[in-house]
């Protein structure tokens, strides 16, 4: 099966290690560590991750460090930055009618 950077980030799990693997370079067993899931569970997370180049694998000794491999995640960065401005006129539309109406409690 093919996988693409989109399918990595629409899980949960898989967005929160790849949040903690930007921090540093883990040991599988010390990603599995951070939640409380199976390490199996985990194992299929990362297998996914490796699988849509987000994430390689570097052995050193008989651990295997999972490495965030950022570059691959520019695809979705730029898929959503293009709503950016969408949701700052949104946003801006939001708090100008959030204004008015305390403007009108503070004239009462």
């Amino acid at each position: 099966m093919r996988r693409d950077v989109f399918q990595a980030i629409a899980d949960p799990v898989r967005r929160e290690i790849i949040e903690l693997l930007a921090m540093q370079p883990l040991s599988v067993n010390e990603v599995a560590e951070k939640f409380e899931i199976s390490r199996p569970a985990i194992s299929k997370h990362l297998k996914i991750l490796s699988e849509c180049g987000i994430i390689a694998f570097n052995k050193v000794g008989r651990e295997r460090l999972c490495l965030i491999q950022p570059q691959k995640l520019i695809p979705a960065f730029l898929w959503i930055k293009q709503y950016n401005k969408l949701w700052e006129d949104r946003i801006d539309s939001f708090e100008n009618y959030i204004d008015q109406i305390q403007l009108k409690k503070d004239k009462k």
